[in-house]
């Protein structure tokens, strides 16, 4: 199994715009930017993909924010746990260090010999752990062990 001991950080699927409205509240998804019919059928493809290749996770997390918990929802591999350490600090929605030292702690605890994890967040906390800037669904694979971190290319994933 090629992904134990990985974490997936997932950048959430399609969601038009650019940050958060000023008004923005973390309780209230129509403050929110939030994922279009294609966002939704992106997600929907995404966890057909991953389905197919066999990928058993161990958890799946997500950030708090509604465009991010329903793309890990719609992926349909498992049950989803809200983790405040994935949310976004993009717009200062959240403390930027308090919120990285809270992921940095989760990762620190996973085992590396355990399959592989499942974090669907922000384009900011992908790049602020992996140095990767990924598109809408892009899937960056990151090594627990060595903390190397490349882009998945969704396309070359087996099928079943």
């Amino acid at each position: 199994e090629r992904f134990i001991g990985k974490v997936l950080f997932m950048r959430h699927a399609l969601a038009p715009g650019f940050g958060d409205p000023d008004y923005f509240s973390i309780k209230d998804c129509s403050t929110q930017r939030n994922l279009n019919e294609n966002g939704r059928a992106q997600a929907r493809a995404i966890g057909v993909k991953l389905a197919a290749a066999n990928i058993k996770f161990s958890a799946i997390y997500s950030s708090y924010w509604c465009r991010c918990l329903e793309t890990a929802q719609l992926l349909g591999l498992g049950a989803v746990t809200p983790f405040d350490g994935l949310n976004s600090f993009f717009q200062n929605h959240a403390p930027r260090d308090a919120t990285l030292a809270k992921l940095r702690q989760k990762l620190e605890s996973l085992s590396p010999s355990a399959p592989a994890s499942l974090m669907v967040t922000h384009a900011v906390t992908i790049r602020a752990i992996t140095g990767l800037s990924v598109a809408s669904g892009g899937v960056v694979i990151y090594d627990l062990k060595t903390g190397n971190a490349l882009e998945l290319a969704l396309s070359s994933l087996p099928t079943r």
